[in-house]
């Protein structure tokens, strides 16, 4: 199950998201993961059985390029070093690549539970 978000609450209200965004972008950049070459995507925990499925369905290309970028960030973590500034994640770089599928996932369980609970009345 993924966090509860209130991003909707936010975007319907313009004035609430022009006072955020600002908010948001400092926030993102104090966090320190693009510094170290990764995604916000990367910082998902894989311990659930979601994200583990999630994860079998990255397209491979994607799934090679998380690993790399977390070794790196390992290893930079380890010597106690940034990246250069060419390597480091650029905020337009910084998509969502797993959360959707994630998402889809959810919907798909969700599913599939309320199937299996279908009660058939005569």
């Amino acid at each position: 199950m993924s966090a509860p978000s209130i991003t909707n609450f936010i975007v319907k209200r313009p004035w609430l998201k022009r006072w955020m965004t600002p908010l948001a972008q400092w926030y993102t950049d104090a966090a320190g993961y693009r510094r170290l070459g990764l995604k916000a995507d990367d910082l998902i925990p894989e311990e659930s059985d979601v994200v583990q499925t999630a994860l079998k369905r990255l397209p491979p290309k994607e799934a090679y390029d998380r690993i790399f970028r977390i070794r790196r960030a390992f290893q930079c973590s380890v010597s106690h070093t940034l990246l250069p500034p060419a390597e480091q994640t650029k905020p337009e770089e910084d998509v969502e690549y797993l959360s959707p599928i994630i998402r889809e996932i959810e919907k798909e369980k969700k599913e599939r539970e309320d199937l299996d609970t279908l009660v058939v009345r005569r």
